[in-house]
């Protein structure tokens, strides 16, 4: 079996987009790559680890990855199930338009200055929107090109998306603890048991977790959970199947949290994707 699954979803002159699937069979290294492109990559489904250099991103969910064209970098699996992600290449005119100038490097060559920034709710129900959308074959191309690039700019918009402002050491710390949530997203995990996985205390976890990514531990797992629903809404009939497979009590506790960030119910969602 192949490690990577690709599907090419839409390709104009002005956007391409991809559906990458990784069994993630390595969890060490992978052998060093360059991208030809720069690629905007939307993980959408587990989670695995990218390595530039001496900086490390825990790819999941709740972030966009910045594959910029010809950076070295190698990936690496330390969870077991693989992952998947939404992968958009925007032609180069179009994304220097679209990308804020600070966040791009001085050099000639687009690439942007970091790895990865954080994305908000509005922004992952577009990642499911599009990818639905074209997979399903119910998306036409004008308004799948209009919904990769509403995706685009609303991610590198300031007031809807985050850039992690700490050291690397507290840094590596929240990354420590994305994993330890990524590896059972079901289970109700307890804040100590997540400050010993990480080795830390629980106060000082809150801390800088909240230091980091400017927002509570338990919203991020939330995100992550939701995040996971919004992938899987298309495949499940029982709504209330799916919120308990996911560690919700209740479907009114998983309705309720799903409406709260995406504005939305399961339901209302599901029947978007499928009948639009």
């Amino acid at each position: 079996m192949p490690q990577f699954t690709v599907q090419l979803l839409l390709d104009t002159g002005t956007v391409r987009v991809r559906d990458v699937v990784c069994s993630g069979e390595c969890s060490h290294r992978s052998d060093e790559e360059c991208a030809s492109a720069t690629h905007l990559v939307f993980p959408y489904r587990g989670v695995f680890v990218r390595h530039v250099g001496r900086n490390d991103a825990v790819a999941e969910a709740n972030q966009l990855l910045f594959f910029n064209e010809a950076e070295a970098y190698q990936v690496s699996h330390p969870i077991e199930g693989g992952d998947a992600c939404l992968d958009l290449v925007i032609e180069e005119g179009q994304l220097r338009e679209l990308a804020p100038k600070e966040q791009l490097r001085a050099s000639g060559v687009l690439a942007f200055r970091r790895q990865r920034r954080r994305i908000d709710p509005r922004a992952q129900a577009l990642v499911a929107l599009l990818r639905h959308g074209l997979s399903r074959n119910v998306a036409e191309t004008l308004e799948a090109e209009t919904l990769a690039l509403t995706l685009v700019r609303r991610s590198l918009g300031e007031r809807t998306s985050h850039v992690a402002g700490a050291s690397p050491g507290r840094q590596k710390l929240v990354d420590r603890a994305k994993l330890v949530l990524a590896s059972d997203l079901s289970r109700r995990w307890t804040l100590a048991e997540i400050a010993a996985e990480v080795g830390v205390s629980p106060v000082y976890l809150t801390q800088i977790f909240q230091q980091v990514e400017a927002m509570p531990l338990y919203r991020y797992h939330l995100r992550l959970r939701l995040a996971r629903a919004l992938d899987l809404l298309g495949g499940y009939d029982n709504l209330t199947t799916l919120g308990m497979d996911l560690g919700f009590s209740s479907h009114s506790h998983f309705s309720a949290s799903f409406r709260q960030v995406y504005g939305r119910t399961p339901a209302e969602f599901q029947r978007s994707i499928r009948s639009r």
